[in-house]
């Protein structure tokens, strides 16, 4: 499963003028937050577990603040360039510090993709790039045959297909193909890497803003916030994604439940928030401990990666009334029908409530997203990806 996930952040912004005068581009105010913690955002919900920032210009600033942090669970760590090293050497730069397989995006400008789809097409010692289909003559061009990105054209050249999105997942051999010094990754190396077929390529028709220009930066202020907000899909998890076999907490005992798997990676695509909501009990009656269940939950995530997809959130409660373990023999205000872990999701991530629905197959699950003002279906048995189709068809009926 890849967990790095890597951002170029040092460009200068020159066409943004005043604004870039002090401030470097991903840190600029978007929708009252700098613009890179949305890219910080997706990566973490994304399941990367480590987020590495190249800097260069006003490296400092993103030393100070966010070298060493915590973001949503993932650990943040920031290399400062030397000097200017374009986009390709600021990659070699980081060589010692990156993963076999890697994610890797531009600083300044966001695609709204399913990131785990990317690396299924990943080729051998290559490079995997998002594309987006776009009206307008602000962009070079992609030729992409079967597949294949074959080569690049410059605007001025009048080609047609879809654009380079600036989201990648690299090997490692990439980088380190990269020549010592100041190298242009667009300029120099990609055309090198389609004209050995080293580049495979996916359109998606996610949103795209690229923040490099003063029109498009100020339509992000009011777009980006709000395409952000997404509709969630909750899940209940024994009995619903796998089978309830009782206080289930060793991965060797999972029992993917039919289109459980797919079911997820349809909801990643169809843009919404995954989330897993389980009672926990066995924790609270001494059958496993909390480790345990944080360990299945990492396990899932990274079978559901096989499969391009994730859940952003699992959320569970080990408490229970009748529990033999002193700190977790308790009512619970998170126990199922009790709506807590539902609503501490609702405040805690930008949820459109109105579009969200709960997936259950219990009485207590449809209770607790009552509780939560939320719409629930009931799940009983069949083909869960079909299931989920059903309602995310009658959703935009």
């Amino acid at each position: 499963m890849l967990n790095q996930a890597v951002f170029l952040v040092g460009g200068l912004g020159t066409r943004l003028k005043d604004r870039t005068r002090a401030t470097p581009k991903p840190l600029l105010e978007v929708g009252g937050r700098p613009f890179l913690e949305y890219l910080l955002d997706e990566a973490a919900r994304h399941g990367f577990s480590e987020i590495l920032l190249l800097a260069g210009h006003f490296g400092q600033q993103f030393q100070e603040r966010y070298h060493g942090r915590d973001w949503r669970g993932a650990r943040i760590k920031v290399l400062c360039e030397p000097e200017p090293l374009g986009t390709g050497g600021a990659l070699r730069f980081a060589l010692p510090h990156l993963a076999d397989q890697f994610l890797f995006a531009n600083g300044d400008s966001f695609f709204d993709i399913n990131l785990r789809a990317l690396p299924l097409i990943l080729p051998r010692n290559g490079l995997a790039m998002a594309l987006r289909n776009v009206v307008g003559d602000r962009y070079g061009r992609v030729k992409l045959q079967d597949g294949r990105v074959l080569s690049f054209h410059a605007p001025e050249e009048g080609m047609d297909g879809p654009i380079n999105g600036g989201v990648y997942v690299l090997s490692r051999a990439v980088a380190e193909a990269v020549p010592q010094g100041k190298v242009s990754l667009e300029g120099e190396i990609f055309p090198l890497l389609a004209a050995q077929g080293r580049i495979h390529g996916q359109v998606f028709d996610g949103y795209f803003i690229d923040i490099g220009v003063p029109d498009d930066f100020d339509r992000a202020q009011v777009e980006l916030p709000r395409r952000t907000r997404r509709p969630a899909i909750f899940f209940d998890r024994d009995g619903v994604l796998n089978r309830d076999i009782g206080y289930l907490h060793r991965p060797d005992d999972v029992e993917w439940l039919e289109g459980a798997k797919q079911a997820v990676r349809l909801c990643n695509d169809a843009g919404y928030f995954v989330f897993v909501v389980t009672n926990q009990a066995g924790v609270a009656r001494g059958y496993y401990g909390e480790e345990d269940v944080h360990k299945l939950h990492a396990w899932m995530n990274a079978e559901l990666a096989r499969h391009g997809a994730h859940v952003d959130a699992f959320e569970y409660c080990p408490h229970h009334p009748g529990g033999i373990e002193g700190p977790y023999r308790r009512p619970c205000r998170r126990r199922k029908p009790e709506p807590g872990m539902l609503l501490d999701l609702l405040s805690a991530w930008p949820v459109d409530k109105e579009a969200s629905f709960l997936i259950g197959n219990m009485q207590s699950d449809l209770d607790a997203a009552a509780g939560a003002g939320l719409k629930a279906h009931l799940y009983q048995d069949g083909d869960l990806a079909d299931f989920v189709t059903g309602r995310l068809a009658a959703r935009h009926d």
